[in-house]
């Protein structure tokens, strides 16, 4: 049977969300109107925070900036974001955390609900081959730019897409839940449909209504860092 650690990222192996530190870093680099951005980035974290968030339209809102940056100018934004903000969000004991199950023999697997492009370097820097992120469209249209359009391609990892997304990798390994004996990681109560669905829930740096479900159902509460 396949050993399965699944990692939501976003302060659960990061001090920060990553989503969010992009966008202010954009806006840091004259990329968005400072006042407008900040404002929407704030209503819609809100939105998250409290599991009500459309992530279509949120990732149309947050992708706008590098869509029109282009390619080049986006992936060196990018590099320069790991270097500044989000390699100094990783924490010790998140590394060790991925360590550990890498010994135990557990395949790894980064499940969130950013978008691959601010994600991809994250789960390269942390040693993790394997992401499930929202995936980006491309306009891939004769003519077209070969750059990311804001819409989302196929099912978004978020919520109950989450479970969906996990699903389809089990199933592409030939997999399904029962072939599987899954630990997941998260902090967040809109991961509850996945950690459901796992045999190792663990509420992990948890948010106040995880952390209250986590201890209502004799949940694993894992407080692995203070959040940013």
């Amino acid at each position: 049977m396949l050993r399965l650690a699944l990692f939501d990222l976003d302060h659960t192996l990061l001090t920060i969300d990553s989503d969010y530190a992009w966008g202010v870093f954009t806006t840091q680099i004259g990329w968005t109107d400072a006042v407008e951005f900040a404002r929407r980035n704030e209503e819609f974290y809100a939105q998250y925070k409290a599991a009500q968030l459309d992530i279509h339209d949120y990732v149309r809102f947050a992708t706008a900036a590098l869509c029109q940056a282009g390619a080049t100018k986006s992936i060196a934004a990018h590099a320069l974001f790991m270097s500044s903000v989000a390699l100094k969000a990783i924490h010790p004991k998140a590394v060790a955390l991925l360590a550990q199950h890498r010994a135990a023999g557990d395949s790894l697997v980064i499940v969130t609900a950013t978008n691959e492009f601010v994600t991809r370097p994250i789960a390269d820097a942390l040693g993790v081959s394997e992401l499930l992120a929202v995936e980006l469209e491309r306009d891939d249209a004769p003519g077209g730019t070969g750059w990311f359009t804001g819409n989302i391609l196929g099912v978004p990892s978020a919520r109950e897409g989450k479970v969906t997304r996990v699903e389809q990798w089990l199933a592409a390994r030939g997999l399904g839940w029962v072939d599987a004996e899954i630990t997941f990681y998260s902090d967040s109560i809109n991961d509850l449909p996945l950690l459901e669905k796992v045999q190792h829930p663990v509420a992990t740096n948890p948010d106040e209504a995880l952390r209250a479900i986590a201890q209502a159902r004799g949940w694993r509460i894992l407080e692995l860092f203070e959040k940013a």
